[in-house]
């Protein structure tokens, strides 16, 4: 059995994925960044390791993504966030055409060629309120932790109008909301409103075309993919339970198992040629 690892720094969460070469997930682990990349990159793979009973020396490739991908020092290769999402998108999905990325600091829109290759892309303004850092901290300022979010939202009976375009801002509406009496879940679900209606824009400017799949963090909020569909008035991809913030992860290992068979492919070519086998 051969395996390969695919290791995501992202600004938020470092996630590391072990994959066989059958391309099951054999272990995954995910550790929060901080500011030391290289040592949580590291601690996330060996944690990952560890829950596939797998040792270093076991794994014959590792790619790196994401934001802080050069700093991963055991790594053989390294790819954009972009790339390896849409390797990961397309496996689960392989209809996607458009995929959505809210993380915790960036929130990213990305279309897709026929080849499950980037076309084009936009990323988020400078700005938390287009990014899950902004439902994190609305979240805070009502008392209510990362964790509680996605039972408070779904009490909600209403969307508190939430039209704050920066996070800053977005606090003083919020302590005024709940001076007023509005509900915490009912402004829970207008920041969900609010940011969906920012990824929509960003999804309008690749020229978004179906099918949607939908990653990052954020996605774990049912509520959060649900008000997605609505806006779009279509059906959306969302990898299921923690899944869903390991798509460039898996994409990164993908990757993996496909530089080795180029690899592989290439040698043979090589020994051939050295044997005199006609090509």
């Amino acid at each position: 059995m051969t395996y390969t690892a695919g290791i995501d720094v992202g600004s938020t969460y470092t996630k590391a994925l072990i994959l066989s070469d059958t391309y099951h997930i054999v272990g995954w682990a995910l550790e929060k960044t901080g500011f030391k990349l290289a040592e949580v990159s590291r601690r996330a793979y060996q944690r990952a390791l560890g829950e596939a009973g797998l040792r270093e020396e076991d794994v014959a490739y590792v790619v790196a993504t994401g934001f802080g991908r050069h700093m991963v020092s055991f790594s053989d290769a390294h790819v954009t966030d972009l790339t390896a999402s849409a390797r990961g998108a397309t496996f689960l999905f392989p209809g996607t055409r458009t995929i959505l990325d809210v993380g915790g600091q960036t929130m990213k829109a990305t279309r897709l060629d026929d080849n499950a290759r980037v076309k084009t892309f936009r990323l988020n303004d400078k700005c938390a309120a287009g990014t899950g850092a902004f439902l994190e901290k609305t979240a805070r300022y009502m008392g209510y932790s990362t964790e509680e979010i996605g039972p408070l939202v779904a009490t909600a009976k209403e969307a508190v109008p939430i039209s704050g375009v920066c996070a800053v801002f977005a606090e003083s509406e919020v302590i005024n909301h709940l001076s007023l009496g509005s509900a915490p879940a009912d402004i829970m679900r207008g920041a969900i409103e609010s940011l969906v209606g920012r990824s929509v824009q960003l999804m309008k400017r690749v020229r978004m075309e179906p099918e949607f799949t939908l990653i990052g963090g954020i996605l774990r909020f049912q509520m959060m993919a649900e008000v997605v569909r609505q806006h779009l008035k279509a059906d959306v991809n969302v990898p299921e339970g923690e899944l869903v913030q390991f798509v460039p992860a898996l994409g990164a290992a993908i990757l993996g198992h496909r530089r080795l068979q180029k690899l592989k492919q290439e040698g043979q070519v090589r020994a051939e040629a050295r044997a005199g086998v006609p090509q």
